[in-house]
């Protein structure tokens, strides 16, 4: 076993647990936004919201998102859906951020939402394709 690529798979190992748990907790706090401020809190970030349901309805989903991304980062090596739930998460967000601020109200903070999504997702997908490429070359 070389050294060198072991150091590696543990670098990236570390460097994609670490990024899952930032972007768990980056969820769970976004969530719980959406589901305790007040419509007023939310008006602040640009957005008109007469009802509180789908506000709600988005916290209680990056909630429940939250999950997967702790799940992957406790139990990296057995946990390819929930990385690829991940990715598909990030990207999904960011392809309907990116539309909604074309083709819907162009509020700034729907974009940028949309470019930090798209960097979350980035992030996941080439750490996880670093932390396989090593695991597969130590063995």
């Amino acid at each position: 076993m070389n050294y060198s690529t072991e150091s590696s798979k543990t670098t990236t190992r570390t460097l994609l647990i670490w990024a899952l748990w930032l972007i768990a907790i980056h969820s769970i706090g976004f969530g719980l936004a959406l589901i305790i401020f007040p419509c007023s809190v939310l008006e602040f970030f640009g957005f008109t919201i007469s009802q509180k349901f789908f506000a709600t309805q988005g916290g209680v989903f990056h909630l429940i998102i939250s999950f997967a991304y702790i799940r992957a980062a406790l139990d990296l090596e057995h946990s390819n859906d929930l990385i690829i739930l991940s990715c598909l998460a990030k990207f999904s967000a960011t392809l309907f951020l990116f539309s909604y601020y074309i083709f819907g109200t162009r509020i700034i903070m729907v974009l940028f939402s949309g470019f930090i999504d798209f960097l979350m997702g980035m992030v996941i997908l080439i750490l996880y394709l670093l932390f396989r490429k090593s695991s597969r070359s130590i063995l």
